[in-house]
């Protein structure tokens, strides 16, 4: 894994984004509304993990109007999943559902006077194109086909940001303070004991590390570098909407400027 080149602290400064509008029909389960007055960024469901329209319309809405920037969070069809799940999907089959995904959210951003800001892959599509060259080209045939300047958020020297950085489309790095890493900065998969951080202290610290000093603590207890320019605040964390209150009001207080890199 390749990292951005070093920041020093004094030029701290950090996006926040949190996946939103993981609801469908009427089970709900991100607080929409009290995350959009923390974050600077919304990543949102287009319907194929979670989300339906009558969602994406409501987030849109609520998004423009406290200026946070939209994002179309991509993922596999797998709303049974919540897109957690590996799937094997045929890479033209894959581009055309990106595209399909990003095109709906578009006419929602849109209608609310605001736009699609960026692209980002959620759950198994985005660890899958850490590494997997195939999958990480047709998501970027997919955005190419849907709008050629979208930037594209993801992990540090994924192949998501090679293929994407090689079609000419920005490249956006991303780091998680409640997720644990591997030594070589990738993220433990989920299903590892350990692979997501629960301890709120901890999360808020790994947060502050991340942001300022652009390291984090591996799962082998050394450190790890992680130079991000966005940092995701999960939605469906429990105690979400006070956890990310406190990772903003923290990376304040530490001297990192908070602000959407869209």
């Amino acid at each position: 894994m390749r990292t951005p080149p070093d920041q020093s602290p004094a030029e701290a400064l950090i996006d926040l984004n949190a996946d939103l509008g993981e609801g469908f029909g009427r089970w709900t389960l991100t607080d929409d509304e009290q995350l959009l007055s923390v974050v600077t960024s919304a990543n949102v469901a287009c319907g194929f993990h979670a989300g339906d329209a009558a969602t994406m319309r409501r987030v849109c809405e609520l998004a423009a109007a406290r200026g946070v920037r939209i994002g179309a969070q991509v993922s596999y069809r797998d709303l049974a999943g919540f897109g957690r799940r590996s799937m094997d999907v045929p890479a033209a089959e894959l581009a055309a559902e990106v595209a399909y995904q990003i095109g709906a959210l578009q006419v929602f951003a849109r209608a609310a006077g605001a736009r699609v800001a960026y692209v980002k892959p959620h759950g198994a599509l985005y660890n899958r194109v850490v590494r997997d060259e195939e999958q990480a080209a047709a998501v970027v045939e997919g955005v190419l086909l849907a709008d050629r300047t979208l930037p594209v958020l993801g992990l540090p020297g994924s192949r998501l940001h090679e293929a994407a950085a090689e079609a000419g489309l920005p490249v956006v790095t991303e780091a998680f303070g409640d997720r644990a890493y591997r030594a070589d900065g990738t993220l433990v998969p989920r299903g590892r004991a350990g692979a997501v951080v629960s301890d709120p202290d901890a999360v808020v610290e790994r947060s502050v590390a991340l942001a300022r000093f652009g390291v984090v603590t591996a799962d082998c207890g050394g450190s790890v570098a992680v130079r991000a320019r966005s940092l995701c605040l999960h939605g469906d964390t429990p105690g979400a909407v006070d956890l990310a209150r406190r990772v903003r009001k923290r990376l304040t207080e530490a001297g990192v400027r908070v602000e959407a890199f869209a």
